[in-house]
């Protein structure tokens, strides 16, 4: 219900424009009635109303007085509509000239009454779609923005611009949060980039819902790999503090939070600690990283880099034995390969500390493997390979410390980096280009392009990043994002209805989109264009 104040030092008056109308069925209700500007000025002091109605002629104040005075000291943002006789033109033209609304003339008509209230109706209504319009544009705005400080390619601008707009205070430390199994996810071989993965939309809505006053520090749609969403996070240490908690003690009873609306469940990747969001991307880089070890890893909700970098220096490390597995990987001899990985499990049998052994000896082996595909291929992305990693050393199929799991993940990667040996064809991609430009409105994947023309869909990222600088899932996105473009200028089709021609069943994530590629609303897009 819009909220109306009536003016007027005519008892009367004030109640025959309380009985005159129906003003429940128009959406209004009458929040005060005041029999003079002063009056009314102080209940405005302390109330908002989204209408007033006023009388020109009262003592104390009058009308024009008041409206003087509201726009002066921007006391109100409400519309302003004057109750007026004949004689009182010159007044009248003052108060438009001052932002009056409109006027109605003594004695008031229901007719007039109502159309002037429809007025501010569809006023009201314009102005809050504007508003989303501007909220949805600010977010996509500083979503992109510390997409850009996240992967360490920002100005000073950006900078400038994300700490006026979080709430920022002590240490840093970027969050990757998404669901502790992929089933839970409803992940499927739907297309990258249509965002038909309602459990995201619903994790994420979970997040900003529970923490409304941090809500913009959550990015939507931070992957890892191509086959993988998650929810980003930026944590600072005024967080717990407000809570009088620690850092584990308040994340821990956010995961649970979170759970309870969801009714999955999900986990945490907790970058390293940083002292400024300027070296936001450091944190970022090694969450990444942690993701690609967790696997291998106890199962547990919150995870801290920091846990990884523990000083182990009691705990053996089987350097000679998984230096030995690395070069069989390198040669791909899986027969090595094999007789490595049982070798590695005979020399943790019986030693103190086995688990954290284990996860030791795991952490060397993951690290050297990113560093053997950059020798291997010096223009190799590091980002790349550990997005490899994690996809292959998460699946739910690992059980802890299992030789099966172990021997299935270095063959595999033997034989991904087998193919990054060979050199570059870009022969393949220009059988990407053509599926893309034939196909973008459907379920198009890496992994459906690397199963139909048979080449690993690792590899192929690899292949279409060099050329393009992106990744497929954007390269797609901006092709589908472009496409549609065509048709807002081009057509009078509904946007919901483009967005269905682009591949999108979802308007909301392809306004967003939208937002943040062409840099405003398809709306505006569409008028500008025109105009």
């Amino acid at each position: 219900m819009l909220k109306v104040m009536l003016v007027d030092d005519e008892p009367f008056i004030l109640r025959g424009l309380q009985v005159l109308i129906d003003w429940e069925a128009g959406g209004f209700e009458i929040a005060t009635l005041c029999s003079n500007g002063k009056e009314a000025l102080k209940y405005l002091s302390e109330n908002d109303v989204d209408l007033i109605i006023s009388d020109i002629r009262m003592p104390e104040m009058n009308g024009l007085e008041l409206l003087e005075t509201i726009k002066k000291e921007k006391i109100s943002d409400a519309e302003f509509v004057l109750l007026t006789g004949y004689d009182d033109f010159a007044y009248t033209q003052k108060a438009i000239r001052n932002g009056c609304l409109d006027y109605i003339l003594k004695p008031v008509s229901e007719d007039e009454l109502i159309a002037v209230l429809r007025k501010v109706s569809n006023i009201n209504k314009e102005s809050i779609s504007l508003k989303k319009d501007r909220e949805k544009m600010e977010d996509a705005y500083l979503a992109r923005i510390l997409r850009h400080i996240l992967k360490g390619k920002y100005n000073e601008e950006d900078i400038e611009y994300a700490g006026k707009n979080l709430q920022l205070s002590g240490n840093l430390r970027f969050v990757f949060i998404e669901y502790a199994h992929r089933e839970y996810a409803g992940d499927n071989d739907e297309t990258e980039g249509r965002d038909t993965n309602s459990a995201y939309r619903q994790l994420y809505s979970a997040c900003t819902e529970i923490m409304k006053d941090y809500a913009n520090h959550f990015i939507q749609d931070v992957t890892y790999d191509e086959d993988s969403n998650g929810i980003g996070f930026i944590y600072s240490d005024n967080m717990a503090s407000d809570h009088d908690m620690e850092e584990k003690e308040f994340l821990d009873a956010l995961i649970r939070r979170i759970e309870v609306l969801v009714v999955k469940p999900i986990r945490m990747l907790c970058g390293e600690s940083v002292s400024d969001i300027a070296v936001l991307s450091k944190s970022f880089a090694s969450s990444k990283r942690l993701k690609s070890i967790a696997g291998f890893h106890n199962k547990r909700k919150l995870y801290f880099y920091e846990d990884t970098q523990a000083n182990h220096s009691s705990i053996v490390l089987c350097k000679n034995t998984i230096d030995d597995i690395i070069g069989s990987i390198a040669k791909n001899d899986t027969a090595m390969i094999e007789s490595g990985i049982d070798r590695f499990f005979e020399e943790l049998q019986g030693k103190e500390g086995t688990n954290r052994a284990f996860d030791l000896n795991i952490n060397y082996l993951l690290f050297q493997l990113i560093h053997l595909a950059s020798e291997l291929d010096d223009t190799v992305n590091q980002e790349e390979i550990i997005q490899y990693i994690s996809d292959r050393t998460s699946e739910d199929v690992f059980v802890r410390g299992s030789h099966q799991h172990m021997k299935k993940f270095c063959t595999e990667y033997a034989a991904y980096l087998s193919e990054l040996r060979k050199s570059v064809s870009f022969g393949i991609l220009a059988v990407v280009e053509a599926e893309v430009r034939e196909n973008y409105t459907e379920n198009i994947s890496l992994k459906y392009l690397g199963d139909k023309y048979h080449i690993n869909s690792s590899y192929l990222g690899q292949v279409f990043s060099k050329k393009y600088g992106t990744s497929f899932k954007n390269y797609l996105t901006n092709y589908r994002i472009k496409e549609a473009a065509k048709q807002i200028i081009n057509t009078d089709k509904k946007i919901n209805r483009i967005a269905e021609d682009v591949g999108y069943k979802d308007s909301d994530y392809f306004i967003r989109k939208f937002i943040e590629i062409m840099g405003c609303t398809p709306s505006k897009y569409r008028k500008s264009h025109r105009e």
